[in-house]
């Protein structure tokens, strides 16, 4: 490691610590001696200059907290002594500027993707199962019970012989501790249609029983999720009397695409013999559908067909200084290659909202964006929350003090390009650049969110380690440090400790995690979360969710 300490932004009044910093300890930075009132725990930040009560705290060069006593230098910055504190934002009427990062080095590259009729490219080819109504939700389970296990897709197969072993052993009296997990043999069935990536099941807990607005943005989300460009064809089960219809879900997917021509199987079970009917129709109805599609091949494409969602989750005090940046730095490469990115998480926007107001294209797009994050904050607080309430006990402990610390370092995935657009839930992203998604900053909403705007790849960053994927958008897991990605091998496929052992640059890390996706995106690289069929999936309703 290089440095001990780093302060963030030249403006910041804090210095983050990189190693664990001992109480009387004195570290060197650019001239000046600090030495540590108390310990300084990796991650957290110490005071520059003596601070009372009511002085701003800055970081990342933004507002980020007032201070809430006298606070010595050397002092570590806690709950305790920092409240949240942003700024306030407006529209200004500045034209946004920006100097690309140079491609030429991509120029002529391409990915190996699914091409769809209506000129998007998928990263993958899945058959999706979509149920209008939760109480079609434990028939999905056996379809997908059967259907995974017969045609090569399902990741159980350890566990259910490991549980095979264990009863065994208790059978014959022997001590279950000693039952190993390492399965014996192979469970992995061979797949017979080798152009279909996988088998995909949206269930919820939706589509009847609250408010009919809930519905209608179900639909929404749902026909967004069927006309993906991962998606190759859909299976819709249905009960039939509840809020969410099927004529309802058909017209908003001709409204949402009116070329909408990929194979299309709609049951409803109030409409069948029998339960069992029900199910095997959907079975065999749907292996000819896969059939079907599994006649598409990958096609070379350029890299302006991608479309990125970024994403941070499980969020460290790394995550600004590390992998945030870095996946900003292969957000801004992207959108100079002509590709899209998806930013979302608006709570997690909290504080710099001016930079993102001034970085918009036009008035219009400055003021949607300021509209949603007014109308999102203004409802938690209503019901006694806010956005300053948005940091989890993990995040606190790893040097996530305040909101806009968190939201300051989670921006940085979004790059430095001008915002092209904002999009209200489940909006397509249509534009070329960098869009603002408006979604909560929940990891699994705030994925489910980005995958129905199109993402057809998903950036997430952590620095805790989170278990989290999404039905048709390979999720790409990119840690903070490099301790993570020892403990946590099994999830992380990046790492960005480099970066903060001083090996690598925040630049180089950047291509790295661009080539990374262009070999994801070819299938040439199955992330984690896709291998471990890490398929979560929540609908916002438009609550209060931070």
């Amino acid at each position: 490691m290089k440095h001990r300490v780093l302060k963030v932004h030249p403006a910041d009044n804090v210095i983050v610590a990189l190693t664990d910093l001992a109480a009387g300890e004195t570290v060197s930075f650019e001239g000046q001696d600090y030495t540590m009132q108390e310990v300084i725990p990796a991650k957290h930040k110490f005071f520059q200059t003596p601070m009372q009560a009511g002085d701003e705290v800055i970081m990342y060069g933004v507002l980020v907290g007032t201070a809430q006593a006298d606070i010595p230098v050397g002092g570590r910055m806690s709950t305790e002594n920092v409240k949240h504190a942003a700024q306030p934002y407006a529209y200004r009427n500045l034209q946004p500027t920006w100097t690309p990062p140079d491609v030429s080095k991509y120029a002529g590259r391409t990915f190996m993707g699914y091409h769809r009729n209506d000129g998007r490219v998928g990263t993958a080819n899945y058959w999706l199962f979509i149920p209008t109504v939760f109480c079609e939700n434990r028939n999905l389970d056996v379809i997908r019970e059967a259907m995974h296990n017969e045609l090569g897709y399902a990741v159980t197969g350890k566990y259910k012989e490991y549980t095979h072993r264990l009863l065994d052993a208790w059978r014959k009296g022997e001590d279950i501790s000693s039952v190993d997990l390492s399965p014996s043999g192979t469970h992995h069935r061979e797949r017979p249609f080798p152009n279909v990536d996988g088998i995909k099941f949206l269930n919820h807990q939706g589509g009847c029983g609250g408010t009919r607005q809930d519905s209608a943005v179900l639909a929404k989300l749902l026909v967004a999720y069927a006309d993906h460009p991962n998606v190759g064809g859909v299976t819709v089960l249905s009960l039939g009397c509840q809020h969410l219809q099927v004529s309802d879900f058909k017209a908003d997917l001709l409204k949402h695409n009116p070329g909408f021509d990929k194979p299309l199987i709609i049951l409803e079970q109030q409409q069948s013999q029998s339960e069992e009917q029900l199910v095997a129709e959907a079975i065999r109805r749907t292996f000819e559908g896969i059939m079907e599609i599994d006649r598409q091949e990958r096609r070379p494409a350029t890299l302006d067909k991608l479309c990125i969602g970024v994403k941070c989750g499980g969020s460290d005090g790394f995550s600004g200084i590390s992998a945030n940046p870095a996946v900003g730095y292969c957000s801004d490469l992207v959108v100079a290659l002509g590709g899209k990115i998806l930013l979302a998480e608006f709570p997690e926007l909290c504080g710099v909202e001016q930079e993102l107001v001034d970085r918009s294209v036009s008035r219009d797009t400055a003021e949607k964006f300021i509209g949603l994050m007014q109308a999102y904050s203004s409802e938690a607080e209503r019901v006694g929350s806010g956005f300053h309430m948005n940091p989890s006990p993990g995040n606190i402990r790893d040097g996530l003090i305040t909101d806009a610390i968190k939201s300051a370092g989670a921006a940085k995935k979004g790059g430095t390009s001008p915002v092209v657009d904002v999009l209200d839930y489940t909006e397509p992203a249509v534009k070329p650049g960098l869009s603002l998604v408006c979604t909560p900053g929940n990891d699994v909403e705030a994925t489910t969110g980005k995958a129905a705007s199109g993402a057809t790849l998903i950036l997430f960053t952590t620095g805790l380690g989170t278990p989290t994927g999404n039905p048709v958008c390979p999720t790409i897991k990119v840690s903070t440090n490099t301790k993570l990605t020892r403990r946590m091998a099994d999830i992380i496929d990046i790492d960005c400790g480099p970066v903060i052992e001083g090996e690598k640059t925040i630049e180089e890390m950047g291509e790295d995690i661009l080539e990374y996706c262009i070999l994801a995106a070819s299938g040439e690289i199955i992330p984690k979360a896709v291998l471990l069929n890490q398929d979560d999936f929540i609908p916002w309703k438009r609550g209060v969710s931070l």
